[in-house]
């Protein structure tokens, strides 16, 4: 799977084409694929009803005209929402994605919509969601080209031999900093794909370091969320394999300027 290539340059669209688009959304999501994206992110959240609905936050406020947890809510009251409604690119001056009928979409609408084979990385926002996403993944028939991911590893461990890849929780990342900074080479892991930030509440994250120690691991490592161009393209000098960005188009254009010719 390009995910894991240890030789890959990826680009993937964080939440779609997140810095253009309302997060999240299809049309986020097809913005990121129709701009050449080599993968696409996005956070699930688990509805009333027990469906897998695509939303990064807790609760609705920031990002729609609705407002309380996703989880008070069944499918049918998120379709009603305006999954648009807060999208603004001049600080509230204007909202140019209000009222075009951008709404909440469930998982089996996003994997059905986007292109067969498209690579996906699936953050669980919660626990409630990991049984869940095991059976859709199978219904789907997508496990070679997914990796669930998750900060905490109560939504990700019990995937364990669910037979698709997996992110680091955050334990498995702070796991893996110390021998990293000793310069120790690490074996292969439980998971198989290191998704981590520049910075981590305010401490700066060793990427150089942790990229050393998993080479042969079979683990790839991927950077959040990266927007600045010259910061993508010294990660990708320095081994990481993946960047996920909110504005995917500039950094397919950094990654184009840094090719040999």
């Amino acid at each position: 799977m390009i995910l894991l290539d240890p030789e890959a340059r990826l680009v993937i669209g964080h939440r779609g084409n997140r810095a253009h688009a309302p997060e999240n959304t299809l049309e986020s999501l097809r913005e990121a694929v129709a701009l050449g994206v080599d993968a696409v992110e996005f956070d699930l959240r688990v509805s009333r009803d027990g469906v897998l609905v695509v939303m990064h936050d807790e609760t609705l406020e920031r990002t729609t005209d609705g407002s309380g947890p996703v989880s008070a809510h069944t499918v049918a009251e998120l379709k009603r929402i305006d999954a648009g409604a807060r999208f603004t690119l001049d600080d509230g001056r204007s909202f140019p994605w209000r009222s075009r009928g951008v709404t909440v979409s469930t998982f089996d609408e996003i994997v059905e919509a986007l292109p067969r084979g498209l690579p996906l990385i699936i953050e669980l926002k919660t626990p409630a969601a990991t049984e869940l996403v095991r059976v859709a993944i199978r219904r789907h028939g997508i496990a070679e080209r997914v990796i669930v991911a998750g900060f905490d590893p109560h939504s990700t461990r019990p995937l364990r031999g669910a037979g698709f890849a997996l992110g680091a929780s955050t334990p498995d990342v702070i796991g893996a900093v110390i021998p990293a900074l000793l310069g120790l080479r690490l074996g292969p892991q439980r998971f198989q794909a290191l998704c981590i930030p520049q910075r981590w509440h305010g401490i700066s994250v060793p990427i150089s370091a942790l990229v050393r120690a998993l080479r042969g691991s079979g683990t790839a490592t991927h950077v959040w969320t990266i927007n600045d161009p010259a910061v993508a393209q010294q990660l990708w000098r320095d081994g990481v394999q993946g960047i996920l960005s909110d504005d995917p188009g500039v950094m397919l254009a950094a990654r184009d300027a840094i090719r040999p010719a």
